[in-house]
C-alpha cells in the first residue's frame, strides 16, 4: 500500500457501496487514484459495514444486494452469489476484487477524526489504525461488551493531514448506532445489545430475549434465536405494517425514497426507511407470522434488574416479560461527528442536501446519505456526484 499523498482534488471518506460508486465514476472521468483523488476507509479490510454483520446472515435473508456500476465487468453479480455463504463474506469478496480491477487504492483502517476549513481547501486530520505488536486490546461494542481480540498500537495514534478541494463524505451509519432512552436503563443486570453489537444466536441459549424494533433487523433477530433463546419477546414503537407481497414494489421504494429526500432538502433528521415502506412477507416471514412469533408488542414502559414492564393503567396489574438480554434493533444515525467543525448540520436536525451536494458548501458532497441509502440509491448518486465534482474542476 503507498502512502497517502498530502494533497489531491478530491477525498473520499469510506470505501462502502456509496464511496465506491463514486470513486468508480471518478475513474471513469480518468481520474486517478493516489493523484487525484484519495480514499479513506477506517475498516480494516473491503466490504464496507457487511463485514461487521453477523455471520448467520445470507444474502437471501438479508435487504437486496445491488451489483456495483462496472461489477459487470469482472462477471460477478450478487444476484448469482452464491447463497449459502454469510454474507459478509460475499460482498467483502466481491468490493475487494472490484477495488484491485478499477485500481481505486483504497487506504486503510484511516480514521478520519476530522475535517476544517483551510483557506480555499479543506483539511482532513485522520490517524492510521494499522495493526502494530504493540500492545493486545479489545475492541467494545456499542454497550461495551468485550467481543474480539486484537494487536493495535499504542491508544493515542500519530495524526496526520490530507488537504482537498472537494470532499465526498461517505461513511454511512453502521458507526453511529441508535438506541432510544427508557426509564430503568441503567438498572438493567443483564446485557444490553445493539444491532451492530450481535454476533452468533448461540450466544443467547436458554435465555430470555426482549428484542426491539420494527425493521427486518429485529424480524430477523427473531426468526434466529427461535429455538434458541428460552423465550422470546418482540416489541416496537410502531404498529409493524406488514405488506402482503414478497419484496417492495416500485411504488413503496419510491415513497421511502421521497420522504428521505424532502427531509435531506429541509435539513431535518431523516425519518426511518421501513416506516415509510412497510415490511414485506417473505415466505419465511409468513410462516413465522402464522406459527405466532412475528407478533409484535406495543413498547415497554420501563426496565427493571431482569425484565420489562408495561403499565396497564390505573388500577391494574402490570404486566411484564423477563428479560436476560435486550436486543436494541432500533436503527442507526449518518455518521458524521467528523464534519462538525463544518458546521453544517441545521437546528431541525439534518444536513441540507440536494442531489448528494451540500447547500451550505459546495465543497462538500454526502454520498449514501437520505435517498441515496439503499444499494442502487448509491450507485445512481456516484453517478450525480462525480459528474457535479467535475463540472466544478
Amino acid at each position: 500500500m503507498t502512502s497517502v499523498p498530502e494533497r489531491v482534488r478530491i477525498a473520499v471518506i469510506g470505501a462502502g457501496q456509496a464511496g465506491l460508486s463514486v470513486a468508480f465514476y471518478l475513474r471513469r472521468f480518468e481520474l486517478v487514484a493516489d493523484e487525484d483523488f484519495v480514499m479513506l476507509d477506517r475498516a480494516p479490510g473491503p466490504g464496507g459495514a457487511w463485514q461487521h454483520r453477523w455471520s448467520s446472515l445470507k444474502l437471501g435473508t438479508a435487504h437486496r444486494v445491488n451489483d456495483l456500476p462496472g461489477m459487470a465487468e469482472l462477471g460477478l453479480s450478487f444476484d448469482t452469489a452464491d447463497r449459502s455463504l454469510p454474507a459478509k463474506e460475499v460482498v467483502a469478496d466481491y468490493y475487494g476484487r472490484f477495488e484491485e480491477h478499477f485500481d481505486l487504492r483504497v487506504h486503510r483502517p484511516m480514521q478520519v477524526r476530522r475535517v476544517e476549513n483551510d483557506g480555499a481547501d479543506l483539511r482532513l486530520t485522520y490517524e492510521d489504525h494499522s495493526p502494530r505488536p504493540v500492545e493486545e486490546q479489545r475492541s467494545r461494542g456499542f454497550f461495551g461488551r468485550r467481543r474480539k481480540t486484537f494487536e493495535v498500537a499504542a491508544p493515542s495514534f500519530p495524526q496526520h493531514t490530507l488537504r482537498a478541494s472537494f470532499l465526498v463524505n461517505a461513511t454511512g451509519t453502521w458507526g453511529s448506532p441508535f438506541v432510544p432512552f427508557y426509564p430503568g436503563m441503567s438498572d438493567f443486570h443483564g446485557r444490553h445489545l445493539h444491532t451492530s453489537d450481535f454476533i452468533d444466536a448461540e450466544d443467547f441459549r436458554d435465555q430470555n430475549v426482549v428484542v426491539v424494533g420494527g425493521g427486518t433487523s429485529a424480524i430477523g433477530f427473531m426468526l434466529e434465536l427461535e429455538g434458541v433463546a428460552a423465550n422470546l419477546t418482540w416489541v416496537s414503537r410502531r404498529p409493524i405494517d406488514w405488506l402482503d407481497r414478497q419484496e417492495l414494489d416500485l411504488e413503496g421504494a419510491s415513497a421511502a425514497v421521497a420522504m428521505q429526500d424532502e427531509a435531506a432538502r429541509s435539513g431535518r433528521a431523516l425519518p426511518s426507511i421501513v416506516s415509510g415502506t412497510g415490511v414485506p412477507k417473505s415466505r419465511r416471514i409468513a410462516a413465522g407470522i402464522e406459527r405466532g412469533l412475528l407478533v409484535a408488542k406495543p413498547m415497554f414502559d420501563r426496565i427493571e434488574a431482569d425484565r420489562v414492564v408495561w403499565n396497564d393503567g390505573p388500577g391494574s396489574t402490570s404486566t411484564e416479560a423477563k428479560a436476560d438480554a435486550i436486543i436494541w434493533a432500533t436503527g442507526f444515525r449518518p455518521e458524521l461527528r467528523h464534519l462538525s467543525p463544518l458546521r453544517l448540520r441545521e437546528k431541525a436536525g439534518g444536513v441540507t442536501i440536494g442531489q448528494g451536494a451540500s447547500w451550505s458548501d459546495p465543497r462538500i458532497f454526502l454520498a449514501g446519505y437520505g435517498p441515496q441509502a439503499s444499494t442502487i440509491g448509491a450507485n445512481r448518486a456516484g453517478r450525480m456526484i462525480a459528474r457535479q465534482i467535475m463540472a466544478m474542476l
